[in-house]
């Protein structure tokens, strides 16, 4: 019933075909359709006029855990930090290549999750945001800021290991062992990549105007993880406002996307779980 109300939708609103893959909502479709036309007729392209269309919307995890078969899955309403970020990026990627429709935007999606915009399985998933962006770098969607030095001081030595050492806390890994073995090779072609980042401890010290010259407004930063195993800890926008760089984001703290109050640099400091941050940045597409 779902399946036939979009189908409806789409046809009166001229969004388009969807990709049998996937799972959706009839307020997904008509929410991206009139934002993608409200982004055409103010000539908008960046990423911070999307990112903000998300502001308030409640935080909430694992919305792509929803099926025992892996399948796109399309949720503009409750968003974790990394699905904020994918949507925020398809959205634009659509704006700057003159889109509008549902199906265009379900193949960016597409093209940014998976390894080589290809679904073939739970594993086909780029669960690790460096596997992210080794995949989208190639695709030529992004590319990985990390120069110059300073403020890029540190080096991250990726050592991956949590999804294969912890199948416990995954939906998919507990049934379906055998994807365990797949993921502990990805992790193991991750693992010993080095990648400049600018530490934590040094946003207190440069001055804004280095920091603005790096950081450009709309950038996805990735903040780089202390836990064991993990790469990436958290990831959102680089925001700059008069008083400095602020950090827009689907926070877990206050369940929301929402723009953090204090300077980064702030927000930074109270967060034991990371090291600093990482800085991607999207590329017109090809």
């Amino acid at each position: 019933m779902k399946k036939l109300l979009l189908l409806t939708l789409l046809t009166l609103t001229g969004c388009g075909t969807l990709h049998a893959q996937m799972t959706y909502s009839p307020e997904d479709s008509v929410f991206v359709c009139r934002v993608l036309k409200e982004a055409k007729t103010a000539k908008a392209t960046t990423t911070l006029f999307f990112a903000r269309k998300f502001l308030n919307r409640p935080y909430v995890a694992h919305t792509l855990e929803v099926n025992d078969d892996e399948r796109l899955v399309v949720n503009t309403r409750e968003l974790d930090c990394t699905t904020f970020v994918e949507n925020v990026l398809a959205l634009t990627l659509c704006a700057r290549k003159g889109k509008t429709s549902f199906a265009d935007f379900v193949y960016y999606l597409r093209q940014l999750r998976y390894r080589g915009g290809i679904i073939d399985k739970y594993p086909s998933r780029l669960h690790y945001f460096s596997d992210w962006i080794i995949d989208n770098t190639q695709m030529k969607y992004v590319k990985e800021i990390s120069a110059p030095n300073p403020p890029f001081t540190a080096v991250q030595t990726v050592d991956v290991h949590f999804m294969s050492k912890n199948p416990n806390l995954y939906k998919a890994l507990r049934n379906h062992p055998e994807y365990v073995d797949i993921i502990l090779g990805q992790e193991k072609l991750l693992t010993g990549h080095k990648y400049p980042y600018i530490p934590k401890s040094l946003l207190s010290k440069i001055k804004t105007s280095i920091l603005k010259k790096v950081v450009k407004d709309g950038d996805v930063i990735a903040l780089t993880a202390n836990q064991d195993g993990l790469d990436i800890a958290h990831l959102g926008f680089a925001l700059w406002k008069s008083d400095g760089l602020h950090f827009l984001h689907a926070s877990s703290v206050h369940k929301k996307v929402e723009v953090e109050p204090v300077l980064f640099r702030t927000y930074m400091q109270k967060r034991t779980s990371t090291t600093g941050f990482r800085l991607v940045r999207l590329v017109d597409p090809q």
